[in-house]
């Protein structure tokens, strides 16, 4: 049976993910190279030092390249930072009372995409959420259909194009072509949500270590996503200015004895938090574990407030019926599903990669939920079709000819 190969790649603040996957002609995912290396030259899912970026993606794509035994050249890429925007547009045109054909479709969804003011912004997604004929209500589809008018409601999501160029550009240097782009939570549902969940209505929320991104389902299509600038990383600076520790005791003692639900046991666990810069052994700077409790649990806090806030705001909330899904590293933290739950007063679960063979136990919790999505975009359009995005695409002042084509019908 003829597959073809697939590439994902999700960098973050923290972590850099490579899949290379073999897709069966029924479109079965099957993991045949992984690797994940700590992130470098990234700071809330931006590039922030070229060099060093380029050499942690290099590595992270060597070392996937060497497990599955081929050599790739293009690769689907998440979009973690860039400041996304999210809207809803409607558009409507004249068919002249005939059936609604492909012709039709396609060329109302073009007058859509090319409505979306851009500026010094790129449309990173352009999902139809549902067609109208003759101003009636909803539909999910209407071909063949005879009418005056066709509409079409459409979930838009633009980021910031200097920030996704850049990260092109270290791609590029890795003689790697970006294929397409998906925004990080949306790809984390597609990983991680079940059908009903996308259906009913769910939010995906994919915390990492620089961003905390969130994406709303609701009959089977993303209809809204954001991104706030807070992660696990911001957790770990708060410890260690709180023990007055280095960066990296901070992120031991968070994996160790981290949680953001205090318990009855921690004022009498004592843990060693050695002080910057004090190599003396003899006098360790202990301290409650009750303490460390303490300043982990209201930056999760904060950060919840601020999704649920955004989404209020947002007007997406009423579609977001009862169910979160957490994906991401920093969702592992213990007692995090609860405060969830807690906050945003809906159920909470942990996602992981869901219809991907192949995957290691290590490889297959939350924080691989968004590169195992990767894969489902590529794979299953969902009834959407989706054009180059490739760097060859840009022109020299960077910007983006087409990207994130995403219509029904082409």
């Amino acid at each position: 049976m003829a597959t073809r190969k697939l590439t994902a790649l999700d960098i973050g603040s923290t972590k850099i993910c490579c899949f290379i996957a073999e897709v069966s002609e029924a479109g079965r995912i099957r993991v045949t190279g992984m690797s994940h290396q700590q992130s470098a030259g990234l700071k809330g899912g931006m590039v922030v030092d070229m060099e060093s970026a380029y050499r942690a993606i290099l590595s992270a794509v060597h070392s996937a390249e060497q497990m599955a035994g081929t050599t790739i050249e293009d690769v689907v890429l998440s979009i973690n930072g860039a400041r996304p925007h999210s809207t809803t547009l409607t558009r409507e045109m004249q068919i002249g009372g005939g059936a609604i054909r492909d012709p039709d479709i396609s060329r109302l969804l073009q007058e859509a995409r090319e409505s979306v003011a851009l500026q010094d912004r790129m449309l990173l997604h352009a999902i139809p959420i549902g067609y109208s004929v003759d101003g009636g209500p909803l539909l999910k589809e209407p071909r063949s259909m005879h009418a005056q008018t066709v509409g079409v409601k459409m979930h838009v999501v633009t980021a910031n194009e200097s920030a996704v160029q850049n990260l092109v550009n270290c791609v590029a240097r890795c003689h790697l072509t970006v294929s397409d782009f998906a925004l990080a939570p949306y790809a984390a549902g597609l990983s991680a949500l079940v059908e009903d969940e996308k259906d009913l209505g769910a939010t995906v929320i994919d915390m990492g270590g620089g961003t905390t991104s969130f994406s709303v389902f609701y009959e089977g299509a993303a209809v809204y996503g954001d991104c706030i600038p807070v992660g696990g990383q911001h957790v770990t600076s708060d410890i260690a200015r709180g023990l007055s520790t280095t960066l990296q005791q901070a992120e031991r003692l968070k994996t160790l004895y981290g949680s953001c639900q205090p318990a009855p046991s921690d004022d009498r666990e004592l843990i060693d938090a050695p002080r910057i810069g004090e190599e003396d052994d003899t006098s360790p700077n202990r301290v409650p574990r009750s303490f460390l409790v303490s300043i982990i649990a209201p930056r999760l806090e904060e950060t919840f407030e601020l999704v649920r806030k955004r989404m209020e705001a947002s007007g997406a909330n009423g579609m977001a019926g009862q169910r979160v899904v957490l994906t991401g590293g920093a969702s592992q933290l213990p007692g995090v599903r609860e405060m969830a739950g807690r906050i945003l007063n809906k159920q909470v679960r942990h996602g992981r990669p869901l219809k991907v063979s192949g995957l290691a136990e290590a490889t297959g919790g939350p924080a691989f939920a968004t590169a195992a999505g990767l894969l489902h975009f590529a794979v299953d359009d969902c009834g959407e079709a989706r054009g180059s995005t490739s760097q060859s695409t840009a022109n020299q002042n960077g910007l983006f000819a087409h990207i994130g084509k995403w219509f029904s019908g082409f």
